[in-house]
């Protein structure tokens, strides 16, 4: 799989519906969980720079504008919290510089955005 290739825009379209699923389900879950909810027709390591990439174009898919990044969801197993590449995504392209902006507010927006089941 190579960015922006067939596989690699089917493994974005997975993803993207596995991280509404939790959304609707106001669930967070880990890195790894979400390599093995698209696997094994895409084979994504949860540490993996794949991974990465295919979280960045979620956000970049899902949340134009104002809309909260869908990766927020995506948290590491000790910490639970996302990762650096969450953050730096975050402030680099998505500009949340407000200094009371938090990942835990981006995360309570996705689960407010996506509560509607009928969300698309």
């Amino acid at each position: 799989m190579q960015h922006g290739d067939v596989d690699y825009m089917a493994a974005l379209e997975a993803m993207v519906g596995v991280l509404k699923s939790w959304a609707r389900e106001g669930r967070t879950d880990t890195y790894k969980s979400l390599s093995t909810a698209v696997a094994p027709e895409h084979r994504v390591h949860y540490h993996g720079r794949m991974m990465s990439l295919l979280l960045a174009d979620v956000c970049r898919q899902d949340s134009t504008g104002p809309e909260p990044m869908l990766s927020a969801l995506v948290v590491n197993g000790s910490s639970q919290k996302p990762s650096d590449q969450f953050f730096e995504l975050a402030v680099s392209e998505f500009r949340r510089r407000d200094p009371d902006w938090s990942w835990e507010r981006e995360r309570d927006a996705v689960f407010a955005r996506y509560r509607d089941v009928n969300s698309p």
